[in-house]
């Protein structure tokens, strides 16, 4: 003879009851003195994670504040540079306006003496 096989009932029966144990033994998990230690753990880890990131985002506003200043002197060194660089064109230039202005003069100078030699004879 052949044993007997729980028919549907008796499995649905069964698995219902097997449902109905996990679920207290994970209900008596989770309000057990364990479960409590572990949510302490992580709060614990949760808010130490949250001053890390803090910090994090406090040391990055001071390393965007520190580029932020140095980008800023730089500009302004270049613009020092650019204007140092302008200004002595413009005094080369205005040398150079000198330099033709004094031999326009020579050159007159010359001519009216030669006109005046000249004139003489």
């Amino acid at each position: 003879m052949k044993p007997k096989e729980p028919d549907f009932v008796e499995r649905r029966g069964n698995n219902k009851d097997a449902k109905k144990a996990l679920l207290e033994k994970m209900k008596a998990r989770q309000e057990g003195p364990e479960a409590e230690k572990r949510r302490a753990e992580r709060a614990a880890i949760l808010k130490a994670r949250e001053e890390r990131d803090e910090l994090r985002r406090i040391e990055q506003e001071k390393l965007a504040a520190e580029e932020a200043e140095r980008q800023r002197l730089l500009e302004e060194q270049r613009q020092a540079e650019e204007e140092a660089k302008k200004a002595e064109q413009n005094r080369l230039i205005d040398q150079m306006v000198a330099d033709e202005a004094a031999r326009k003069a020579a050159r007159d100078a010359r001519y009216a003496a030669r006109k005046a030699r000249q004139g003489k004879r």
